[in-house]
């Protein structure tokens, strides 16, 4: 780069104030004669220190741009890891804001939402004691079940999606005919806060949990509990089945898994790698064991490649964890969430992890790389459930703030 004479000479000034004030007289003699400096720019203030100042501007400016630098790279990655708008590939579908429906009508927050398995509408739950049925395309409210006289904690269908199972604060458990929208039945047997309800894959038993930190086993046909589990210390806040059938997770306040065999009511094993509360737990699908395979031997090249089952929680210690179940121990734990996992399931290609939490985010995890790949501002309050769609591009989220929200992927 040439500078201007003028440049030249301010240069000049201020390097012949650097030589005279740090003492390098000779030096200073030297550059005087040779640069032609005049004594009177010397004695000028505005040349005092002004060397050094320019030096480290520089050194300033040259950690901002690597910085830059660094931001960009990951940035590029980020963007060549996602699909592209052409190519949206269902594999890769993550969501991504703005919210596309915002659902208003509970009256207290928002405890679980869930995609209806054929039809598309979606199921929200609340501490209103009530259940609400939208159309998640149009965002539009279809209609609200009443029968509870509490909070309803937990709901979920059956494979065919022709009955709604529902349990409440209320210690009831009902079952709902989700064709005529009436009740048609009402199961009672625990003696506290009923949190938890999941089909088996027939639809012909469910499962509770309870704060009476028991675990239920119900014949659908009859409404009769067939099976009590016991042996959590404290409320069991989540039971789910195994998607063959022959196992249940459950999570505690104990701050305990417990993996039970369902033909014996043996407890298989008790996972107690979480330090608080376990909110929630889901069994990967059959299809996530390969990507579960990968994501370890990323980490440790040697490990033997096994058949799981595995599954994943979340607790109030903030980490998610990913279980190789008959060994026993944890493989995967992620960190990043800054309060209570609420919520977390195994994207519908297994690739991802999705969480949310009350530090108001939806989180997607790139679980083989150990890193958060998306991180959305979801509620205005603590997010408390979400539900991936397991073939269209759509992922929902229900608050405390009394909010549902439906996110379009792409």
């Amino acid at each position: 780069m040439v500078l201007s004479a003028k440049h030249r000479d301010e240069l000049n000034s201020a390097v012949a104030e650097y030589l005279k004030s740090n003492g390098y007289v000779e030096a200073f003699n030297h550059f005087v004669k040779e640069a032609d400096v005049a004594p009177d720019k010397i004695q000028d203030k505005k040349f005092a220190g002004l060397l050094e100042k320019k030096w480290t501007s520089v050194l300033r400016l040259q950690k901002k741009v690597m910085d830059m630098e660094a931001k960009i790279s990951e940035t590029v990655k980020e963007y060549e890891g996602g699909p592209t708008k052409k190519e949206r590939n269902a594999d890769s579908w993550i969501p991504r804001p703005p919210e596309r429906y915002c659902l208003t009508g509970h009256r207290m927050p928002i405890t679980r939402v869930l995609f209806h398995p054929v039809y598309n509408v979606m199921v929200s739950a609340s501490e209103d004691g009530s259940i609400k049925v939208w159309d998640y395309e149009s965002g539009d409210f279809e209609r609200t079940l009443k029968g509870h006289t509490d909070s309803v904690n937990d709901i979920a269908f059956d494979v065919s999606g022709k009955v709604l199972a529902s349990c409440s604060s209320d210690l009831s458990i009902r079952l709902w005919d989700f064709q005529g929208f009436e009740c048609i039945k009402t199961l009672h047997g625990h003696d506290h806060t009923v949190s938890s309800v999941s089909f088996m894959p027939l639809g012909d038993f469910i499962v509770t949990a309870s704060r009476d930190k028991s675990i239920k086993i119900w014949e659908v046909a009859t409404g009769y509990c067939i099976k009590t589990l016991t042996g959590h210390r404290e409320w069991v806040r989540i039971a789910v089945i195994s998607p063959d059938g022959q196992l249940i997770a459950s999570g505690s306040n104990d701050h305990t898994i417990r993996v039970w065999v369902v033909a014996t009511k043996e407890c298989k094993v008790e996972l107690r790698d979480h330090d608080h509360v376990v909110e929630c737990v889901a069994w990967a699908d059959p299809h996530v064991t390969p990507h579960i395979n990968e994501a370890i031997q990323a980490e440790m090249p040697k490990a033997a490649k096994t058949e799981g089952p595995f599954l994943v929680s979340g607790s109030r210690d903030k980490t998610i964890k990913v279980y190789d179940v008959y060994a026993g121990h944890c493989v995967i734990s992620l960190i990043g969430h800054d309060n209570w996992v609420r919520q977390v399931m195994f994207h519908p290609s297994g690739k991802f992890i999705v969480s949310c939490a009350d530090d108001k985010t939806l989180r997607v995890w790139d679980y083989k790389n150990r890193r958060c790949t998306k991180t959305i501002q979801a509620h205005e309050h603590f997010v408390t459930c979400l539900d991936f769609h397991k073939s269209s591009p759509y992922v929902i989220t229900g608050s405390v703030d009394q909010l549902a929200k439906v996110w379009e992927c792409r």
